[in-house]
């Protein structure tokens, strides 16, 4: 890009940067960042995550930035989640279900651990999870990104960086403790006690409006998206 802009005086270029993140709405690249600040891409990495310590430390503020390895964005805070699904008129609705909740915690407590297939997802919860697996991934909650040394050669998965942003979560570290590891004869390992949502609950309560948006698995009307009816039936329906 041929960048004809003005270099910012240093002072300025916290400012900037909470600028062009709130008025995008989305993950920003570090890189495009360095080329419109005319900046090094390590010095706005640095930068930025300087400025997110100082940001997320004023409990005053609605929102928060947060800082991945390639990206950084800016998120609403969840403790004002209904006011602002108040505020906007954002039906209740689009919830993930126990039985997505139980595949997303998998995944994410045991993908430092040893490579999750579909097989060893459904192992661990002891039915077929093929289509609880295929809608997180068009919900890009969670993705294939390699493929086991194994007859047949499946998938292996992880958390997307869409579902860091959704949980409010930079690293997986920062995910919540729980008992691990509880081994099973097979070697399989469970998460435990995670803290699921009750019925009736809604898991988006727990999670954060993203951007300027507010992530919703179903319209208003309380239909299903066409192919993403998100594991209804639930366990009920699924197979040994």
């Amino acid at each position: 890009m041929d960048n004809n802009l003005e270099k910012l005086d240093s002072k300025y270029i916290e400012s900037a940067i909470e600028a062009i993140l709130f008025a995008a709405g989305h993950p920003m690249l570090y890189s495009k960042l360095a080329e419109v600040l005319s900046l090094t891409e390590n010095k706005v990495k640095k930068k930025v995550k300087e400025f997110s310590e100082k940001y997320n430390e004023d409990d005053k503020k609605g929102i928060m930035l947060l800082c991945f390895d390639d990206r950084c964005q800016l998120c609403t805070k969840e403790r004002y989640l209904p006011y602002i699904k108040e505020a906007l008129g954002l039906k209740k609705g689009g919830n993930l279900s126990n039985s997505s909740l139980e595949v997303l915690a998998i995944i994410a407590y045991n993908t430092n651990i040893r490579p999750v297939t579909r097989a060893y997802i459904d192992a661990v919860r002891k039915v077929d999870s093929a289509y609880i697996v295929a809608s997180l991934c068009e919900k890009e909650l969670i993705e294939p990104y390699g493929r086991l040394d194994a007859p047949g050669r499946p998938h292996i998965y992880r958390v997307t960086s869409k579902f860091m942003r959704v949980f409010g979560i930079e690293t997986l570290e920062q995910l919540p403790y729980v008992e691990l590891p509880v081994s099973q004869p097979e070697g399989i390992v469970i998460p435990m006690e995670i803290d699921m949502p009750e019925d009736g609950e809604n898991p988006e309560d727990e999670a954060n409006v993203v951007g300027n948006e507010v992530a919703d698995d179903k319209p208003d009307n309380g239909e299903a998206i066409e192919g993403d009816q998100d594991d209804t039936p639930d366990d009920e329906g699924d197979e040994e």
